[in-house]
């Protein structure tokens, strides 16, 4: 041997000992991917129905909860006035726009009231409403439902021996019922001010030949078949937002998931509920 020690390769790790990664995990098929939605889809709504009842079961269980219903009025209702006021206005202001332009190639401008407020009382009002609104309250019960949930008030509830249903979903629910119908007819009276402005202003429609003109088309039975739909579209909102808070886990983050999918759920409720009760609704005028 030199005078230089010779260097040996590092002994290398026995074949049972080496280190390797586990295998993917196979991504999920097109069916089994939907089918886990439904899955997910069906246990949402029986969690909603389950909700409901309990909810339901709870009104003649004292105590009434009378302030906390009155606290979920004032949050859902009063200060929600504002953006009601805002997205009315201006949508009776764009649809006129809208109508007219149509309206104007047949020479049919005269029907611009009809055509505005027989679409606001059957439609406008109630469902456009319920949407934007529904968005607002039915993400902020969520939240603030959500946030109790994570820090475990929810379950002190439970361990003091009190109805988390009676306690947090009814009061906003009850509120929620109560407040749509009045936003409704509050949006209603500012769509109709807002096509009045624009009819004035651009197509030479006074104020009081508008007013007279929709009164010859307008009945009662087109303001309340649009006010009808309210109690249920504020009822879909309150249960939504208190379901998805109910269910949220994970933190601040869960909070923030939760919020959002109750946005996205509350308004494809509030659209497909509006198709079956105007439907419904159409048949019983109609008989």
């Amino acid at each position: 041997m030199s005078g230089t020690e010779e260097e040996l390769p590092p002994p290398s790790a026995p074949t049972s000992m080496r280190f390797s990664l586990p295998p993917a995990a196979p991504e999920p098929s097109f069916l089994d991917y939907h089918k886990t939605r439904v899955i997910h889809f069906a246990e949402h709504l029986g969690d909603v129905l389950l909700l409901s009842v309990q909810a339901a079961k709870s009104i003649a269980r004292r105590p009434l909860e009378l302030r906390a219903t009155l606290h979920q009025l004032d949050s859902l209702g009063v200060k929600s006035m504002g953006i009601v006021a805002v997205t009315s206005l201006f949508i009776g202001m764009v649809m006129t726009i809208q109508f007219a332009f149509g309206l104007r190639r047949f020479g049919g401008v005269e029907y611009i009231p009809r055509v505005i407020i027989l679409s606001f009382c059957r439609e406008l009002a109630p469902t456009l409403t319920a949407v934007i609104v529904g968005g607002r309250i039915g993400s902020g019960m969520a939240a603030e439902v959500g946030a109790m949930n994570v820090t475990e008030q929810v379950d002190a509830i439970r361990a003091l021996g009190a109805d988390p249903a009676k306690k947090l979903v009814l009061p906003r629910v009850l509120a929620a019922v109560i407040v749509m119908p009045l936003l409704s007819v509050y949006a209603l009276a500012l769509g109709t001010l807002g096509a009045i402005i624009i009819c004035a202003a651009q197509y030479d429609i006074k104020p009081t030949l508008f007013i007279s003109s929709s009164l010859e088309v307008v009945r009662l039975g087109d303001f309340f078949s649009g006010l009808a739909k309210t109690p249920v579209f504020g009822f879909l909102i309150a249960i939504i937002g208190c379901h998805f808070g109910l269910r949220t886990t994970g933190g601040t983050e869960g909070v923030g998931l939760s919020t959002t999918r109750t946005v996205v759920a509350v308004s494809i409720a509030i659209l497909i509920a509006d198709f079956f009760l105007t439907k419904l609704l159409i048949v019983f005028q109609a008989g």
